[in-house]
């Protein structure tokens, strides 16, 4: 059975909403061709900080061509308003693990490497990149992008300071 109501702004040429229409995006986030395609580049890669964590894909349904705003990333989330939130430059996030040192040895080398091809990959992917970092010691850390299909995908990763 579906129920209808309305409400008083509404005119007889406004259609009444139900509890069957779908409130936030009407198109699912196809986010598999990502997922399939970052997948290999994610595996036994570990982000560096106090607690060197692993990556995962994520998928968000967020869709308008405008930057997000922290608090479209807090209702993402379903965080609460005492939740701090910060956008941080994407440079800010890529810097500390594809830049090479000259005193790394071979496994440093190898992690740079592979860092260096997940950064190719997200640049050639994705548009309208955005770093969100969420908490305050035990960051959640978002990089979420714009494929071709608008919908936004990225990466996720923990990064611990204290």
């Amino acid at each position: 059975m579906r129920s209808t109501f309305t409400l008083p702004f509404l005119t007889k040429h406004s259609p009444a909403m139900t509890n069957n229409d779908v409130e936030r995006n009407s198109s699912p986030v196809n986010d598999e061709p990502f997922k399939q395609a970052v997948s290999p580049l994610l595996t036994d890669l570990l982000y560096p900080s106090e607690s060197d964590e692993p990556f995962e894909a994520v998928s968000c349904y967020l869709d308008q061509p405008e930057p997000l705003t922290v608090s479209q990333i807090k209702d993402w989330q379903m965080l609460p308003p005492s939740v701090y939130v910060e956008e941080r430059p994407e440079a800010e996030f890529w810097e500390p693990v594809v830049t090479e040192q000259d005193w790394y040895g071979d496994e440093e080398n190898a992690r740079t490497a592979s860092f260096q091809k997940l950064h190719a990959f997200i640049t050639t992917t994705l548009t309208n990149r955005q770093v969100f970092y969420v908490g305050q010691s035990e960051m959640d850390v978002y990089l979420l992008g714009q494929p071709t299909t608008g919908q936004r995908v990225g990466i996720k990763t923990k990064v611990v300071q204290t």
